[in-house]
């Protein structure tokens, strides 16, 4: 019997590693063209947030002034890619195998994090969901944020957990030092790090057996582990020399609020309901779990992991219903939770009503079946549109020198990692546009689909543009379509960008 248990054991874990394996195929392709996600971060995210490691091994200075520098307030993704960048160049599938070697990361640790309190096969089936979710597939091949701050929180959570049966004072202390510098490392990874800060001290004060004295001196010593390192990096680096950059991503990621009470409601429930992008069936057993936490099951909240999961994903879902930005990117960071939610309730449940627990395990084994399936069919229907386009349109602007071969675009950080043109983005930055293009005078512009009134105003201040090329990418009806456009510069006569700021000069006098 114990030799059967083990090599169906060693079975599991193969097909959890194959699983695995698969998303490390085909990285150049593009995030899977008509799926259930619409995410606007597969046009920009991997070239915005990686902008410093990109610009700094292609041009040696991390930092466009004007432009958008999101590593002013985010150092810690950058400087990791960076490394990555020192052995392999500035390139898509370096970047992306750093971030599934991440993602590997954080499979194992939902399976320690499960192994702490449960048995190996409730661990084994919360790695198997982890290495089966087609949402998970879609998101952890694409280089972005989510999958590190993901990391540093579970890992936090791990050596939490490993608190009370720490053998000295000196080691516990040690792990709360690292606790309280992983949620440093969370914030400059993703601002949004703040929203799951509660579930982290949650498992301190667990770790604490709820006592005020040991609680606050835990506290002290995390908060000042984290605190410290992020005011040195702040009060030292960026404060005197990158205040503008560090502002501007807030600003930039400001969205119109609701003025209502019904607006705020209807934002909250969206919020909510956007955890079905996860997983239809998961997410309706995990709120059955919850709803029977509230009187059968109520042991659950005994257990310090279930109470964190939940922390840590009302947390990022209060976030997205705040922020009023329904992205499904945002939602990778409530999957762990949410499966690890999944797992501890079945347990529970095979505990208690093992018929119960069976009907839970059914429904999991149908989500890993359903899921399997769109894999297998993103691996059917594997598309290469946006990396083709990148190339192409490098290719046309080498053959068709305009002055300087710096692009203007929003996705020109995406093009510059693929094929390392030069670009600026034409959206966001701390200079207004006009300024932004009479200081970097780019040579070509290109836009999805049509381009923008406001846009089109601003260039016309200094150029005439012609459109000279089109490359078809992406799925999406509004941006699938990349033109290329070719600036020239309007005669001084026609200029009306140097008027109008003399007139803005002498209006401010």
């Amino acid at each position: 019997m114990m030799k059967w248990t083990r090599i169906l054991t060693i079975t599991w874990m193969a097909a959890i590693s194959l699983l695995y394996g698969i998303h490390l195929l085909h990285l150049r392709a593009d995030f899977p063209n008509f799926s259930p996600w619409m995410d606007y971060s597969k046009y920009t995210d991997e070239g915005w947030y990686g902008s410093g490691a990109i610009r700094y091994f292609l041009t040696g200075s991390w930092r466009v002034p004007g432009d958008f520098n999101p590593a002013a307030a985010l150092p810690v993704w950058p400087l990791l890619e960076g490394l990555v960048f020192r052995f392999t160049g500035v390139n898509l599938v370096a970047a992306r195998i750093l971030v599934l070697i991440i993602f590997a990361g954080n499979l194992l640790l939902t399976y320690a994090l499960l192994r702490t309190q449960q048995k190996q096969p409730i661990a084994l089936l919360g790695a198997t969901l982890v290495a089966a979710s087609a949402f998970l597939y879609a998101f952890s091949r694409l280089a972005i944020l989510e999958p590190l701050l993901i990391f540093w929180m579970l890992l936090a959570w791990l050596l939490a957990l490993r608190l009370p049966t720490s053998p000295t004072p000196q080691a516990r202390n040690a792990l709360l030092t690292a606790i309280g510098f992983l949620i440093c490392l969370q914030i400059l990874t993703k601002t949004t790090a703040i929203f799951l800060i509660p579930a982290t001290v949650y498992l301190v004060w667990h770790a604490a057996q709820y006592k005020l004295r040991t609680s606050i001196r835990y506290a002290a010593i995390v908060g000042l582990a984290g605190i410290i390192p992020w005011s040195a990096y702040y009060f030292l680096i960026v404060r005197p020399h990158f205040l503008a950059d560090y502002h501007y991503l807030f600003d930039a990621n400001k969205w119109d609020q609701p003025t209502t009470i019904g607006g705020w409601v209807a934002a909250f429930w969206y919020a909510i309901h956007g955890t079905l992008w996860i997983d239809n069936l998961l997410g309706l057993l995990a709120v059955l779990l919850l709803l029977l936490s509230l009187a059968w099951l109520r042991k659950l909240w005994a257990n310090p992991l279930f109470v964190a999961s939940f922390l840590a994903a009302a947390g990022y879902i209060f976030f997205t219903g705040w922020h009023n930005n329904m992205q499904p990117r945002y939602y990778e960071v409530v999957a762990f939770p949410l499966i690890i939610v999944v797992c501890v309730g079945t347990s529970l449940l095979l505990q208690k009503q093992r018929w119960m627990g069976i009907a839970a395990l059914v429904v999991i084994v149908v989500s890993i079946g359903l899921n399997l399936r769109l894999i297998v069919h993103f691996m059917r229907h594997t598309d290469h549109t946006f990396f083709l386009a990148a190339r192409r349109l490098t290719r046309y602007i080498d053959q068709h020198p305009n002055r300087n071969r710096m692009l203007l675009s929003i996705s020109g950080a995406n093009i510059t990692l693929i094929t390392h043109l030069p670009s600026i983005c034409d959206d966001f930055g701390t200079y207004d546009l006009p300024y932004r293009i009479h200081t970097y005078q780019p040579g070509w512009y290109a836009a999805w689909n049509e381009i923008d009134p406001g846009t089109l105003e601003d260039l016309h201040t200094q150029y005439s543009l012609q459109r000279v090329a089109r490359y078809h990418a992406f799925d999406d009806e509004d941006r699938n379509v990349l033109i290329l456009y070719k600036l020239t510069p309007l005669p001084p006569q026609k200029q009306t960008y140097e008027a109008e700021m003399e007139k803005a000069a002498n209006a401010g006098k």
